[in-house]
């Protein structure tokens, strides 16, 4: 983008003003990763070693440098905390609650990553990592908890808990109408493994048939021509999703 020239009495204003004259927020971004995993959601968090919140666990994040974007201070928390690059990365809600963090006046600016269960795994072998659960809390069938291995719920620093449910209400809601199922997904799939992640983010099962006749007339979806190996029932069709050009 070429940078505007400010006129001559705009360019006096700038150089006297003075950016302490107003108090100001520093800004974050905070990073929710998520995955399947033996047909779970997850979401990978890091436990934290200093203060506030230490050894609590909370998600990737840190402050935006001043020479960043917001999309680049998120991809790099990505790729220094839990060594993930190139995924799918989404802004997603911009949380300012005046004490959400007790060290000073934080906004934080929320995104949230998708990746299929072998790169969430792999990325769950970064330092300090863990791999929590996603369920369905116990007082309100609606609303999500996240939890350890164990089943128990597992508090977050911040107010993290409600940056992942606001990305888990976000990605169920794309469900229907953005193509954001596949990035949870290998490559190569099957039409049984697309509909069981359908059916994890959504939180219910979705009919056999309309759902298959729904995602082959969607024209997003490619056979390859190649079919399933090392697996102990008749092997099925393998797919690959197809990205859609926009019309010339």
């Amino acid at each position: 983008m070429k940078k505007r020239r400010p006129p001559a009495d705009e360019a006096a204003f700038l150089a006297a003003y003075d950016p302490a004259a107003f108090e100001h927020p520093s800004v974050a971004v905070d990073v929710v990763l998520l995955g399947i995993i033996t047909e779970r959601l997850r979401v990978l968090l890091i436990e934290r070693k200093h203060h506030p919140f230490a050894r609590m666990h909370g998600l990737p994040g840190g402050f935006v440098g001043i020479d960043e974007s917001l999309d680049v201070a998120a991809a790099r928390v990505l790729e220094t905390k839990v060594s993930q690059s190139g995924v799918f990365l989404e802004q997603l809600y911009t949380f300012g609650e005046r004490e959400r963090d007790p060290r000073m006046r934080v906004v934080s600016v929320a995104y949230y990553a998708l990746v299929d269960g072998a790169q969430l795994a792999r990325a769950s072998e970064s330092p300090n990592a863990l791999l929590a659960a996603i369920a369905p809390s116990e007082g309100d069938p609606s609303a999500i908890e996240v939890v350890r291995s164990d089943g128990t719920a597992l508090p977050l620093a911040f107010d993290h808990a409600e940056i992942v449910r606001v990305a888990v209400q976000r990605i169920r809601g794309k469900l229907d109408y953005a193509p954001i199922g596949y990035e949870l997904l290998p490559e190569r799939f099957t039409l049984f493994q697309l509909q069981r992640v359908h059916e994890v983010v959504a939180g219910r099962p979705f009919n056999k048939d309309s759902f298959r006749r729904k995602m082959l007339a969607s024209g997003a979806l490619a056979a390859t021509g190649e079919s399933q190996s090392d697996v102990g029932h008749r092997p099925a069709a393998l797919y690959r999703y197809v990205v859609e050009s926009a019309p010339s």
